[in-house]
């Protein structure tokens, strides 16, 4: 069967733009993967212990800092041969000059003929003027709120500030300020910051009933303007305070709304005055937009030079993705056994586990970012994949999973890779400045947690005594690979390094694959058929051409609603 998917106008077109770009070594690559099967048949199964004593240097020969952060992949199921056979595979799909195109500004995203450059949203250099520019007036916007400044219709400073959005617009701001919120802006008052993205209105409805109007400003976060789930909430909170403090002649507008879109004429459409807008570009995809002015939430939970720290970060990482020769490059090395890992040694699925509660949103940004980016089956040459492009990824902070689904990991029957994620140090201060000693012995807990789980998991029965006898159902078989990052300390810079790691793996396993991580078609086609099936539900026209399950669904609901 010819499974070449057939392209016609744009898709030709983003077909022979492609042709430009780096054309891997397919005979190189194909004897690569054959190699990295024989080799995976001879040592991926081998168990983790085996592999810990065979090697008294593992740890050090698998594993790499850099930017804030350690990253050790001793506990996955490989050694450095297997890095070198990876590496190998990378050469020859042209992993190199793609990283250069990527920096060069050239059309990566070429499904939509456009560059991909989040990473200069966070060039510190003087290099991209429009950039800055937008940072220097989210500074002023910044400013006037934390300052108390920014009145309401009624001359009230803001005390909330509700983030209407959804997807990047929201997981991404979301996370960092939950993240970051420990950070203090160096003066003023900071707004307690709320988010909405559902479009049912279960978390709209109830968080308006708890605020003062006449105190809260609504930042209304899309790229495009046009996305559903935001306008309608956004929409709700209009209604809200117009009926709340009514006759005001547009000053509710013009006083209580931000929007953040790469569409200021749509903006300006839907009433957002022009001097209350701020502005990203076609180029920022909306899971890497949290460095844009989209990451205005989280400037106003840590201050705007709180947010310089969190671009520097990720800047630091860019450096050193672009930089670092890949035996210590990070994003290299971790994409390397993202594909070992999944291609190779059949792990479908990975676990997100930071240990510690203020990341308690990066498994769900992460799972965006990843799938999102790299849930495809159509190549670069319109071919459908013959191999798995991304890991089904899930997660939950460490201690609460250790309640809920580790006795899967520990003793199921599935191989699962795990990411565990840890702050080295995390200090606490009370409100004279002396160290709280017992959140440290807290933390101390949390780290010995951390460590040992990812032992146990690794190990298995070596990492118990000796003489220990268990009878089968308390057996623990091991060799569930894992990867440990640990920050130095979850501050701006560092999660700005971290998240940057993320971004750029991302990457690395996209040029491996031979997709575009950079588009989601997938994600469009849903939201047309949504569209098509309001008329269903409100008058049941349209219902025929349905499958007899949406059809009877639709039907149910309708007749319920009429009741």
């Amino acid at each position: 069967m010819d499974s070449t998917i057939r392209v016609s106008g744009a898709d030709s077109v983003a077909n022979e733009l492609i042709m430009d770009f780096p054309r891997h070594d397919t005979d190189t690559a194909r004897a690569a993967h054959q190699a990295l099967r024989e080799h995976a048949q001879k040592t991926g199964e081998r168990h983790l212990a085996a592999l810990f004593e065979d090697d008294a240097q593992r740890f050090e020969r698998l594993s790499r800092s850099g930017c804030g952060l350690l990253a050790d992949i001793s506990k996955q199921r490989l050694t450095t041969e297997t890095l070198s056979l990876l590496s190998e595979l990378a050469r020859a799909r042209g992993l190199q000059s793609w990283i250069e195109c990527l920096f060069k500004g050239e059309d990566v995203n070429w499904t939509e003929q456009r560059p991909a450059m989040h990473w200069r949203l966070r060039d510190t250099k003087d290099r991209a003027p429009d950039v800055h520019a937008q940072l220097a007036r989210m500074e002023r916007m910044v400013d006037r709120i934390l300052r108390g400044q920014w009145r309401g219709c009624e001359g009230d400073a803001i005390t909330d500030v509700v983030n209407v959005g959804v997807g990047g617009s929201d997981l991404g701001p979301l996370m960092a300020s939950f993240a970051l919120s420990e950070q203090r802006p160096p003066r003023g008052h900071r707004p307690r910051v709320h988010f909405v993205s559902s479009m049912d209105g279960s978390q709209v409805a109830p968080l308006l009933q708890e605020l003062n109007p006449a105190t809260t400003l609504i930042v209304v976060s899309s790229k495009s303007f046009t996305t559903v789930d935001t306008l309608t909430n956004a929409a709700t909170a209009r209604g809200w305070l117009e009926r709340e403090m009514p006759g005001r002649n547009g000053a509710v507008l013009r006083c209580h709304f931000v929007g953040i879109s790469a569409q200021p004429e749509r903006m300006s459409r839907w009433g957002i005055h022009e001097d209350n807008q701020l502005q990203f570009w076609e180029w920022v995809g909306g899971r890497y937009s949290l460095w844009s002015a989209i990451g205005l939430p989280i400037a106003l939970t840590i201050g705007m030079q709180g947010f310089r720290e969190l671009l520097a970060g990720a800047h630091d990482m860019d450096r050193h993705f672009q930089d670092t020769p890949w035996q210590d490059n990070l994003p290299v090395m971790m994409g390397l056994v993202d594909v070992w890992n999944l291609n190779f040694l059949n792990i479908t699925a990975r676990a997100v586990l930071p240990y510690d509660g203020r990341l308690k949103h990066l498994p769900s940004y992460v799972e965006q970012l990843e799938m999102e980016s790299n849930g495809k089956s159509v190549t670069r040459a319109g071919e459908n994949v013959t191999h798995h492009t991304c890991p089904v990824i899930w997660g939950e902070v460490g201690p609460n999973a250790q309640h809920a689904f580790y006795q899967l990991l520990h003793q199921g029957t599935q191989p699962v890779a795990c990411e565990f994620i840890v702050a080295a140090r995390h200090d606490r201060l009370n409100a004279d400045g002396s160290e709280f000693k017992q959140l440290e012995d807290q933390h101390q807990l949390t780290l010995a947690n951390c460590l040992a789980q990812s032992r146990l998991l690794a190990l298995g029965e070596h990492a118990l005594p000796a003489d220990l006898e268990l009878p089968a159902f308390k057996r623990y078989r091991g060799n569930q690979p894992s990867t440990t990052l640990m920050l130095d300390e979850l501050s701006p810079r560092h999660l700005g390094s971290l998240l940057a790691l993320y971004e750029h793996k991302v990457f690395v396993q996209a040029v491996l694959w031979g997709i575009n991580p950079f588009d989601q078609w997938g994600v469009e086609m849903g939201k047309v058929i949504a569209t098509d099936m309001i008329q269903v539900l409100e008058s049941g026209q349209g219902g025929d051409n349905l499958d007899a399950s949406s059809r009877a669904l639709a039907e149910r609901a309708r007749c319920l609603n009429q009741d």
